[in-house]
């Protein structure tokens, strides 16, 4: 046997494996500081009131907190303000080494459950505590989410258009840094406690991250700089920098102020010449002139799509990114390299098929010839064994001549018809449609040989229920372009 060829696929480093934490969290914050935990080989248990975790009861967003930053824990319910509760609590705490939690301020003291408490009791435990705004200053009791800590750490005061309201980030990033930064710090009180013998009580809260992820504009301001604002794209004191330049299909963002690379950037667009032009010499002129500026970027740079102008750049050395939206980055090559998304099945053997990408919404379509209408099998189904069952039991079904459901009002006659007849002129000719609207597209066999099958992956918009409250793809005509995220097959018989 050759030994160089079975190449084991190494496992996840586990340093924390025997340190046991206790998850009082809810939300992102806290949960996401003891998942982190939880993926350095900690075994983490998380603790929800008898209702749950809020997160479960704010809709989808709120299960994909959870799956987010809750995975790789185990959970039990336990009633807090309960005597008998709290006494499974501590037995609980009394065999773990980290307590980490971010509920309202006062809670977990109220509960009996704060620092002082559980360290008075067990002084090896490292406990951490995230809330809005410290517990020091007069706002140390109010609650505080995610945006007030964007909002009051003036991050939001610098994001956005100049002539338009203050925006928030895209995204909780102030809750996500929350969680790292916590654990970073549970991290150096563990390793504190090898030398010690004794835990640290940890405080940290939003709005100090939100001022520690603009560390380097405050030190800019701290030293004398002018007040930041909202400048849209670019940086107040560089040019070109985080410029955001139209292409021929969408957007990249471009930053060469270094004199340098100005001026190897006007050496391979053709335009040396910009590099000892008068307004464009220095990045403090560029600053100074940078309307002039994106002007000539839109020139050098509008001609060509975002992945010619990255790759033409990138060759180089000077910075790009396309403007990806959340579909294009999933079907990125870097980003599928870099092993981060992965199918995963739940204990129950379930899978979470909301329509993401990342677990696809599946949905089968079958045609009778000579009816005309567009039918379905019963259920959306979610893997590819689900696929080849499905296959099975609609060529059975049309072997029976069975009926199956069809998908009333989805398409008119004559969508229906220029659909079917452009999906079936594919499968003999073996083209596919429009790359530019279709990710993936190959014709798939079916077991018995009857029906073949067109396989393709579509941009994201909707899912609707329809009466019996089965989940059903809307398809509108003859663009091919569906409502529904995900992996979309359709079937047609031979």
């Amino acid at each position: 046997m050759d030994t160089e060829q079975q190449q084991e696929t190494p496992r996840p480093a586990a340093p924390l494996q025997g340190v046991r934490v206790i998850d009082l969290g809810q939300y992102i914050a806290g949960p996401g500081a003891a998942m982190v935990l939880a993926e350095l080989g900690a075994s983490v248990i998380k603790i929800e009131p008898p209702g749950g975790d809020q997160a479960r009861h704010i809709g989808r967003y709120g299960e994909s907190m959870l799956r987010a930053y809750s995975r790789g824990k185990q959970s039990i319910a336990l009633d807090l303000k309960s005597e008998a509760g709290r006494e499974v609590a501590w037995r609980l705490i009394a065999h773990s080494d980290v307590v980490v939690q971010n509920l309202r301020p006062g809670a977990a003291e109220s509960l009996g459950l704060g620092p002082a408490a559980v360290r008075g009791r067990f002084p090896r435990v490292v406990y951490l505590s995230i809330s809005g705004f410290g517990d020091r200053g007069p706002s140390r009791e109010r609650p505080g989410y995610d945006i007030a800590a964007q909002a009051e750490s003036g991050l939001m005061s610098v994001t956005g258009e100049p002539d338009r309201l203050p925006q928030k980030v895209g995204v909780p990033v102030i809750d996500a840094a929350a969680a790292h930064l916590g654990a970073q710090a549970v991290l150096a009180a563990l390793y504190g406690r090898e030398k010690t013998g004794t835990g640290e009580t940890l405080h940290t809260s939003l709005l100090e991250v939100a001022m520690h992820l603009q560390a380097t504009t405050w030190c800019d301001y701290l030293g004398g700089a002018p007040e930041p604002t909202r400048i849209g794209d670019g940086q107040p004191h560089n040019a070109p920098a985080a410029e955001v330049v139209p292409t021929r299909d969408g957007h990249i963002v471009l930053s060469a102020y270094a004199d340098e690379h100005w001026a190897r950037f006007c050496r391979v667009m053709g335009r040396e010449a910009l590099a000892t032009d008068a307004r464009f010499r220095t990045n403090a002129l560029r600053v100074q002139h940078r309307d002039a500026l994106r002007t000539v970027l839109r020139e050098c740079l509008s001609a060509l799509t975002s992945d010619e102008c990255v790759a033409l750049l990138g060759r180089h050395q000077i910075v790009a990114g396309a403007v990806r939206s959340y579909r294009q980055a999933l079907h990125s090559p870097d980003v599928q390299a870099s092993g981060m998304l992965v199918d995963a099945v739940a204990a129950d053997g379930s899978v979470y098929t909301g329509g993401a990408h990342g677990q696809p919404l599946v949905a089968r379509f079958v045609w009778l010839p000579g009816r005309g209408e567009m039918l379905t099998a019963e259920r959306l189904v979610p893997s590819a064994e689900g696929w080849r069952v499905v296959a099975r039991q609609v060529a059975e079904q049309l072997a029976a001549s069975a009926q199956v459901r069809a998908i009333d009002g989805a398409l008119s006659p004559q969508e229906r018809k220029s659909l079917l007849d452009s999906a079936l002129r594919m499968i003999d000719e073996g083209t596919g449609p429009d790359p530019a609207n279709f990710a993936q597209f190959e014709p798939v066999p079916a077991p018995d040989g009857r029906i073949a099958a067109l396989r393709f992956v579509f941009p994201p918009y909707q899912v609707g229920p329809y009466a019996d409250g089965v989940q059903y793809a809307q398809v509108p005509a003859a663009t091919l372009l569906p409502y529904v995220a995900g992996e979309y097959q359709a079937l047609f018989v031979q």
